[in-house]
């Protein structure tokens, strides 16, 4: 075992610094039996670490290697097994438990005493060691080798002293001035020891001879005792002395400290009446104007506001702990009390009288205004109370119960007066719009209410009469908007929408005065918004009440205040939004076609009102109102288009332009005078679509059913019409209509063209398409002469029938009957004419074509030619 320990010190832990001090042979227990050794180590250098190692036999070679350490620190228990009987097994408790067998229970004891001397010496800490012999323990004297290493060796380092670099030098020089020190250490220890005996010699002599001096120095140090002595008593008189002044000096401080201790309680006392004087006391002038203030004139109201300030400035200063104990205290505080309610009450008296006062004085002024279309100024009204501004922010901030009462009176006096006056400006604006009293009954206006009680009358079925001139025709027809036409023109409408402008012009600054002066008056923020509500509060409008569950010191969020504002102007202008319903029926039952000026102009006001509030009470009022007016929109152009669909026409006379295209280029006239740089452009795009695809539906409808005249000229007159009307008024959203309605002109016009040139020549047209049915058939060309039916004799004789003469005749006929079938109002009959001379010179130029093909080298020609055609519809057209 020593050999296996020298070789473990020179192999693993001399290179780490370490000195082995135990070693023990084990084997792990329950296993395959695997030899290892536990080593219990410390290092050399300081602070001492103690650890315990398990060395293992490398496999591969005949040498050791450190397998784990485990600090001495991490051992929790060391279990014996056994404290009586001899047994090898033992356990270490460390991060888990580990189960070993020595090879004696020699070694495992020595092992086991060697882990509790480290532990008394290095960690002083609490390793409990159980089933342990109390003998093993409490040995003084340390058996065996392992022991002496634990014990001497450690012992021998701690008495160890290293040399300093002077000992190391003089060493040096010694052993130099000795070159056989190192060869002959005998030699060099006799050197030594003779040196040392002639030096303790010199000392001695050296002490003899400094007898003399001794002596001398000890009668100094008598004589010096003794005054020592003289002095140790003078000091004890002058203590004596000293004793009682300090007595005095004792008293004299303990004097001072009790004076500077009532100066320092008389200061802070001083400074706590201070505070309270100087922060709960209320000037007298200020008493006074709370309890006596005028609370009519300028000065008087100043005075009052600059007295309700201070008084809320003392109840809402901050004390100090335990000043609400003092009886002075608590007495000045139920006097502020008192003068704020008083002051409250008669706050609140006098602005409800001065609100009942200025429902009579802005009465009176109604009568100047019930003939103009003008609502009454309420700006004195509001100058005078805004003085009032900082005694209700006073008092919504000390007593919020009579604030929301004036809140409730205001608006109860403020809605009566307001609903007032604005009836009697409906009246007459009303009466304007009608142009009498008695044209206001016309249109169900009975008595001052101004309430519309005539029903819409139905729509006449539009009818076309036999009358022959059409102008004459179209001025009988009912109008889209329920008038007729020569009672409603355009002065009729531009005064209307004048009206209707001068209303909403009227009503705006009004609303938007009111609720600035709402705002600055009952203090209540009207142009931010904070995100959350407080749940503490809840404002509702019932029955035209303001519900508030109120609780007093909890500040209002700037969103309810928002509200606030907007249910206090609902109550005070709850009328506006029927009045403005019933203006807008009354001008929707005089013109249908007002709609279309009151949704330019209602859509401006919304816009203007949501861009400086989109929340506001004008806002949402307006914003309800254009719903209205936009339903009526879309009545009227729904109404035009069933007008549309159950249009009748004449049996009797020709059909010419047709009413609902007339009406349509009449309404996309008016419309895009009213709507240029309108915001609502698309809602008129919209019915644009609509309207435009009802009156082509309609105008195939009516062709297709017109006897008299010709489908294809019902057509091509009617979207003639349509496409000159699209293309003057250039609507951009119509542009595809516009187009189509060209085509459908065009192809019209070419099929009527082709179907009346059939009609002069036709013996001559039935020829010629029985030989183009006959080369269809596979016959060559040249080979058709020789048909039976179409021979050179044939075809002389057919071109016999139709000589000059005879086809001027026939186009005189023709150009009769296209008068005939044409209206005067479209101004086609030129154009038909001229494409009706185009078509005829090309079918002669297909007929020559044939002649010179199917019939080669015959010299048949026609008996007119192509500068005759030409002759003959020119001195047609000019004789007609």
């Amino acid at each position: 075992m020593t050999a296996i320990k020298h070789a473990l010190q020179r192999d693993i832990f001399t290179p780490n610094d370490e000195r082995l001090l135990s070693i023990v042979n084990v084997c792990k227990a329950g296993k395959k039996k695997r030899n290892c050794f536990l080593c219990a180590t410390v290092t050399t250098e300081r602070p001492v670490q103690v650890n315990v190692v398990k060395v293992k036999k490398s496999d591969k070679g005949d040498f050791y290697k450190r397998q784990t350490a485990w600090a001495l620190r991490d051992l929790a228990v060391v279990d014996a097994k056994d404290a009586v009987k001899e047994n090898p097994e033992f356990d270490l408790h460390f991060d888990k438990v580990y189960k070993w067998v020595a090879s004696s229970a020699v070694e495992k004891n020595t092992f086991i005493s060697c882990i509790w001397k480290l532990n008394q010496r290095y960690l002083r800490k609490k390793i409990d060691f159980i089933n342990v012999s109390s003998q093993l323990l409490e040995e003084s004297v340390p058996s065996g080798e392992n022991q002496s290493v634990a014990g001497g060796d450690e012992e021998a380092v701690d008495e160890y002293q290293e040399l300093n670099a002077r000992e190391e030098q003089d060493i040096e020089i010694m052993m130099e001035g000795c070159e056989y020190a190192i060869s002959n250490a005998e030699a060099f220890a006799e050197k030594l020891s003779r040196e040392l005996q002639v030096l303790d010699g010199a000392n001695i002599q050296s002490i003899m001879a400094s007898e003399k001096q001794v002596n001398i120095l000890m009668k100094l140090l008598d004589e010096a005792l003794k005054e020592v002595d003289q002095i140790e008593i003078k000091l004890s008189s002058y203590e004596e002395m000293l004793q009682s002044v300090k007595e005095q000096m004792d008293q004299i401080s303990e004097s001072n400290y009790l004076i500077h201790l009532s100066y320092t309680n008389n200061v802070k006392l001083l400074s706590e009446i201070e505070f309270l004087v100087n922060h709960m006391d209320l000037a007298k002038g200020h008493i006074k104007a709370l309890q006596e203030g005028d609370l009519t004139s300028s000065r008087g109201i100043e005075a009052c506001t600059n007295a309700a300030d201070a008084l809320l400035q003392c109840m809402n200063v901050a004390l100090h702990p335990g000043h609400d104990m003092l009886h002075a205290v608590k007495q000045q505080q139920q006097r502020f009390s008192d003068l704020r309610e008083q002051f409250a009450r008669r706050l609140t008296n006098h602005l409800n009288s001065v609100f009942v006062q200025q429902g009579h004085d802005q009465s009176s002024t109604l009568a100047q205004h019930s003939v103009e279309l003008t609502l009454p100024n309420h700006h004195p009204f509001h100058r005078d109370l805004l003085r009032y501004a900082k005694l209700m922010e006073w008092l919504k901030n000390t007593d919020y119960g009579k604030y929301e009462g004036l809140t409730k009176n205001y608006m109860d006096y403020l809605s009566r007066l307001y609903e007032r006056e604005i009836k009697d400006f409906f009246e007459v604006a009303k009466i304007k719009m009608t142009g009498t009293t008695k044209e206001g009954k016309k249109f169900g206006l009975h008595g001052s209410s101004g309430k519309l009680t005539g029903s819409t009358s139905s729509l006449n079925k539009l009818s076309v009469q036999s009358s022959g001139n059409r102008r004459s025709q179209s001025s009988s027809l009912l109008d889209m908007g329920n008038m007729s036409a020569s009672d409603l023109d355009v002065a009729d409408r531009t005064k209307f929408d004048k009206i209707f402008e001068q209303v909403l012009s009227e009503l705006e600054p009004l609303c938007l005065a009111e609720q600035d002066f709402i705002s600055k008056f009952f203090k209540l923020q009207q142009h931010q918004s904070i995100s959350g509500t407080t749940t503490n509060e809840t404002e509702e409008m019932d029955g035209g009440n303001l519900s508030r569950s109120y609780i007093p010191g909890v500040p209002q969020t700037v969103s309810s205040e928002k509200d606030m504002i907007r249910q206090m102007m609902t109550k005070i202008f709850r009328c506006i939004e029927p009045e403005l319903n019933n203006l807008i029926a009354l001008g929707d039952k005089i013109d249908s076609f007002n709609s279309l000026y009151m949704l330019v102009k209602m859509s401006h006001h919304v816009w203007t009102a949501q861009n400086v509030d989109p929340a506001s009470f004008l806002s949402t009022t307006l914003g309800n109102v254009l719903v209205t007016v936009k339903r009526n929109f879309d009545k009227c152009i729904s109404n035009q288009m069933k007008q549309m669909d159950e249009v009748k026409i004449s049996k009797k006379s020709k059909v010419g332009i047709l009413p609902f295209v007339a009406e349509f280029e009449e309404f996309a006239a008016l419309a895009e005078s009213i709507f240029k740089n309108a915001e609502r452009r698309g809602d008129l795009d919209k019915a644009y679509t609509k309207l435009i695809r009802a009156v082509f539906i309609s105008v195939e409808k009516v062709a297709n059913e017109s006897q008299k005249t010709p489908r294809d000229v019902v057509m091509m007159e009617n979207f003639h019409h349509i496409f000159a009307t699209l293309s003057r008024l250039k609507i951009s959203c119509l542009e595809a209509e516009k187009k189509e309605a060209k085509l459908k002109y065009t192809e019209h016009l070419q099929s009527y063209v082709v179907y009346s040139l059939g009609q002069p020549l036709e013996k001559l047209n039935h020829f010629f398409e029985g030989v183009e049915a006959r080369v269809a058939q596979g016959i060559r060309e040249e080979e058709v002469s020789y048909q039976l039916a179409f021979n050179k004799q044939e075809l002389r004789k057919v071109i016999k029938e139709y000589p000059g003469k005879e086809v001027k005749k026939g186009l005189d006929n023709l150009y009769k009957k296209v008068d005939k079938h044409l209206c005067e109002e479209e101004n086609l009959l030129q154009v038909v004419w001229h494409s009706m001379q185009d078509e005829f010179i090309r079918q002669y130029k297909h007929f020559e074509g044939l002649i010179a093909r199917c019939y080669p080298g015959s010299g048949i020609t026609m008996e007119f030619t192509i500068q005759d055609i030409l002759d003959y519809c020119s001195s047609i057209a000019q004789s007609h």
